[in-house]
């Protein structure tokens, strides 16, 4: 659920009693949308989440690590420029409604105090976060242009616009009488006039209120005493600040679905879980599902780029085999070419084709002609035919081995891909494929930082033994460099799948170890949850196959076994 004004209001108290007078350490920019402002107070390090995601659009002090671009984003760069080293004021609630202002006081290049403010909105597909100093935008994570909006305009060097107020009261302004003003002339369920008539309360809140007010969620106007119920909810507005105690709202299933800035009384208590903070109920409502968002998005456009690869790579073998002429076919262009230099003085003159002896049959052939050749010329255009398609066969074995070795690759990278669990993961897919020119590398980027190398899943046999599994081709290859050559190997056969490895410390591999590996061999491969063959060798005779690409090899020596493995048995092994 989006957050309210009501609980943003809540949430910015909590930032203000932990971080006003903070000191701006460090600020970075996982994602396109989401800012993370590193603070100290009082001694204290705490992390300042600003997430401007529709629908995920949050701000709150966070506990988790999030993975970093190796190469700050502009608006990141822009921030570190006027907000590190300053400090953070406070932030301020406008108009009780879904919209914070963040102020920080720094020294500018001269050395002279200056106020920068960070505006963050939280509505729906709206929503952003703006740097603004004297009111003018110096950068916004959206930028929204005249062809997009003609009431507002989001762009370095535009004035900074309020966003368009809704004809609501704010919190401030909700007294008894000007609620009663409104409520007087109007019936329905009061849920609906606090929805519509108080800034800042969803739906949820709303009917919260009215619950507190009228005794129950779905109360009628036109059955309660107005002027008592207006001194009753101005009471209670004025009274929320103070009854600040979060809880995480959960369902049926245990999943939270909510975070509640206090104790919901329209809602069952047993469902409620008290939370250390408000901070940390909104964080874990969003932190697992929008991490698998950002996750997602990051691997969809590589699983795009991978499927017309594939698409292009299947094409172009399929047109190689359509091309390339039939061992018959290349044969009987120089047989033909023979026959005609044999039988010159048969063929008449502008004749388009000629029946001719066949010494290879007994028989005769019939040799189709160009009538503007000479009959020498005809034979000599057969025999350089042949010649050219002999060549042209030869270049498109070579050109077939090629396209089928792209496209095994390419298939076992998109199942390395469907089962990788890490950003970092996904760039050693990317990578891996730009280095064999599959995939072209993003361009317009200065040198990144070089990321840290992912690690293989790492397994304990019951006899002590440890088989690691690789995930990716980049960590196949490191496996196999880092392996002894008296080390267990194992693959499955003809199939895209992970490089499995034993470490043996030179000794036999008890049975029950080599069918573990080899069981896992045929869970992580592309025929997961089915009976697979697994080839298995000794280290020694797995050789890096010339001039291919990472974690391509051949193999000899090998034996195999027939296994299977399902999730639960996989889930079930030791990691080590």
């Amino acid at each position: 659920m989006a957050l309210d004004g009501l609980a943003l209001g809540f949430l910015a108290r909590e930032i203000n009693a932990q971080l006003a007078g903070g000191r701006v350490d460090r600020i970075t920019q996982p994602d396109d949308d989401l800012l993370i402002l590193h603070l100290r107070n009082r001694g204290v390090s705490q992390r300042l989440l600003l997430c401007a995601t529709p629908g995920y659009a949050r701000l709150h002090l966070s506990g988790k690590s999030y993975e970093n671009p190796p190469q700050a984003p502009m608006f990141c760069m822009l921030a570190r420029k006027h907000l590190q080293g300053g400090r953070f004021l406070g932030a301020e609630q406008l108009f009780s409604d879904r919209l914070l202002c963040l102020r920080f006081s720094s020294l500018n290049e001269l050395g002279d105090p200056r106020d920068t403010l960070l505006y963050f909105e939280a509505m729906g597909k709206h929503s952003n976060l703006s740097l603004v100093q004297d009111g003018v935008i110096l950068d916004s994570l959206r930028h929204v242009t005249l062809e997009m909006s003609r009431v507002r305009q989001m762009l370095p060097g535009q004035p900074y616009l309020m966003p368009p107020r809704q004809d609501k009261l704010t919190l401030e302004a909700a007294s008894a009488d000007s609620l009663l003003a409104l409520m007087a002339p109007l019936q329905g369920p009061l849920h609906r006039f606090l929805f519509h008539h108080i800034a800042g309360l969803g739906a949820h809140s709303a009917r919260e209120l009215a619950n507190r007010v009228g005794g129950e969620a779905d109360c009628l106007l036109e059955e309660l005493d107005k002027p008592q119920a207006c001194r009753r909810l101005a009471d209670l507005l004025a009274q929320l600040p103070g009854m600040a105690s979060a809880n995480l709202l959960v369902d049926e299933r245990a999943t939270p679905c909510e975070a509640l800035p206090f104790p919901f009384l329209s809602c069952p208590g047993e469902r409620q879980l008290p939370q250390p903070s408000l901070s940390q109920a909104v964080e874990t409502l969003y932190f697992e599902s929008d991490l698998r968002r950002r996750f997602d998005q990051r691997a969809a456009g590589l699983r795009r780029s991978l499927t017309q690869a594939i698409e292009r790579a299947q094409r172009k073998l399929a047109l190689l085999e359509e091309d390339t002429l039939s061992d018959s076919q290349l044969e009987a262009l120089r047989v033909q070419g023979e026959l005609l230099t044999a039988g010159l003085h048969l063929v008449t003159k502008g004749a388009t084709e000629v029946e001719l002896p066949d010494y290879y049959t007994g028989g005769t052939t019939r040799v189709a002609l160009d009538n503007t050749l000479s009959p020498a010329q005809n034979a000599q255009r057969y025999f350089k035919r042949y010649r050219k398609a002999h060549t042209a066969r030869k270049l498109a074995g070579e050109q077939k081995e090629k396209a089928r070795s792209d496209l095994a690759q390419l298939e076992e990278a998109l199942y390395y891909l469907e089962d990788a669990l890490t950003s970092a993961q996904i760039s050693e897919i990317r990578e891996g494929l730009a280095q064999s020119g599959l995939l072209r590398r993003h361009t317009g980027h200065k040198a990144r930082r070089k990321e840290a190398p992912s690690q293989p899943l790492r397994f304990e046999s019951g006899q002590g033994l440890l088989i690691q599994v690789g995930r990716s081709s980049a960590q196949n290859e490191r496996l196999l460099r880092a392996a002894r050559p008296d080390d267990l190997w194992l693959h499955v056969k003809d199939q895209p799948g992970s490089h499995v490895l034993v470490s043996t410390n030179g000794k036999p591999v008890p049975r029950e170890t080599l069918l573990l590996a080899a069981r896992l061999a045929g869970f992580y491969s592309k025929a997961r949850g089915q009976q697979a063959q697994v080839d298995y060798t000794l280290r020694r005779n797995v050789r890096k196959t010339p001039g291919g690409a990472p974690g391509q090899v051949h193999y000899t020596g090998e034996k195999s076994l027939l296994v299977a493995m399902s999730a639960q048995e996989a889930e079930a092994v030791p990691r080590a």
